[in-house]
């Protein structure tokens, strides 16, 4: 190849075989969106390793996607039921899959998934650290941190998350503006507590080059994670936050400069009327990249239905212009997410999603819209349910209340409007005693 990643090709006006199938998937010229790659506007995650991979553009004009989270832990180390939940997100069409996994050796699972996985991946390499080198977080070495980014590349993975935001001024930021919730990104308080711990620069933003030349390499796409970001309404929008904001953006340059692609990543919890507020603020301190949100979760009150909470603040985020949502589900605070919170997760983000893409004038996303208006319209259930979103739910509510008349439900029996409307306009008896 003569070119070393997607932005590197961009760059050099080379059209690649992901962004042919990336402009194909959203029905747009191949010309723009090279030339959006180009600017950094777009990035399309695709490890050079990553063999099982069917390409996805995120980014400014595009479909918003979605990443699922899941991976094993110390409390909840069952590989084979993990796999179990990619597949099915894979079969959901989840366009990203984050390997969170924050125990043991991570490896076998992250390669296994890989080696399925249609979807882009994603992880956190920081959360290997300590079960890869069986240490404690104090003692592993800035070099051993690199090495775990390296590791993870040599897989497959298309896009990590890597915490420089977070290094020694941005923490006396933290430590001169109290928070009620301190820090509740997990990559960020580990980062932040060996910097405590050792008195030294965060080795993630020390090293940040070699972390670049690594992502070059490989082709992956660098996401700048939020180590900041807000985890309570009270601590949106701080200090804190932007200036770790305005740290990325100048991370993102330099990324630009050696042909790494880059997400930012942002908040977190956030009351609704700041939440397009700090779109703009992403887009314009981060030179337009894409932005990758966490909800917003939109209030504190509601465990057991944080799903909600984040679809409300994403489709309004997404609306507002960013362009990758990371779902919530039900067991956010709670525990590990079952296959059931997962699913219920997904819907509601892609729900978010798809609001926000006929807020934004995404092309072809009003059709979807307009074939179920059309089957409502005609009364055909079966195609209702074909276009419905999550059609097993929706059959299942179908089948459980039966109405006299099958055109019908049992909500409105004899006085559905639609199929008395489409009546008397045709000129056919309507009758509410029959």
């Amino acid at each position: 190849m003569n070119y070393t990643t997607q932005l590197d090709a961009a760059k050099k006006g080379i059209i690649t075989e992901e962004m042919n199938v990336v402009a194909a998937k959203e029905d747009i010229e191949v010309d723009l969106l090279l030339s959006k790659v180009a600017s950094g506007e777009v990035v399309i995650p695709t490890n050079k390793n990553h063999e099982a991979l069917s390409p996805e553009g995120v980014g400014a004009g595009l479909r918003t996607k979605i990443n699922v989270n899941l991976g094993v832990s110390r409390d909840c180390n069952n590989v084979d039921a993990e796999l179990e939940k990619a597949k099915k997100a894979i079969e959901m069409k989840a366009e990203s899959i984050m390997d969170l996994s924050s125990y043991g050796k991570t490896f076998e699972f992250r390669n296994r998934l890989i080696d399925i996985s249609t979807a882009m991946i994603g992880t956190v390499p920081v959360y290997d650290a300590v079960g890869y080198y069986d240490k404690d977080l104090k003692d592993i070495t800035p070099s051993e941190f690199i090495k775990i980014v390296e590791r993870h590349a040599q897989d497959g993975v298309d896009f990590m998350t890597i915490h420089a935001g977070i290094n020694r001024e941005t923490a006396k930021i933290f430590k001169r503006n109290k928070r009620l919730l301190n820090i509740v990104s997990r990559g960020g308080s580990l980062l932040y507590t060996w910097m405590e711990l050792n008195d030294k620069e965060n080795p993630f933003y020390e090293y940040f080059d070699d972390i670049l030349d690594i992502c070059a390499e490989y082709d992956v796409t660098i996401s700048l994670g939020d180590a900041l970001r807000p985890g309570c309404i009270s601590d949106s929008t701080d200090a804190c936050q932007i200036k770790e904001l305005i740290t990325l953006g100048e991370l993102a340059k330099r990324a630009y400069e050696k042909n790494v692609q880059v997400i930012i990543e942002g908040p977190g919890h956030m009351r609704l009327n700041e939440i397009e507020a700090n779109v703009l603020l992403e887009k314009k301190l981060c030179h337009g990249a894409p932005f990758y949100v966490l909800g917003p979760i939109v209030t504190d009150i509601a465990p057991g239905y944080d799903h909600i909470t984040s679809a409300i603040g994403g489709a309004i985020a997404a609306a507002s212009g960013a362009d990758f949502l990371c779902y919530v589900t039900p067991a956010e605070h709670l525990r590990l997410p079952t296959i059931e919170d997962m699913k219920e997760g997904i819907i509601a983000s892609k729900i978010a999603a798809h609001a926000a893409d006929l807020a934004k004038g995404i092309r072809n996303a009003e059709k979807w819209d307009n074939d179920m208006s059309y089957a409502r319209k005609k009364l055909d259930w079966d195609e209702m349910f074909r276009l419905a979103i999550d059609p097993e739910k929706a059959k299942r509510y179908r089948s459980e209340s039966q109405p006299h008349d099958s055109e019908t439900c049992t909500m409105c029996g004899n006085m559905c409007a639609v199929r008395n409307m489409n009546n008397i306009i045709t000129g056919e008896d309507v009758s509410l005693l029959k």
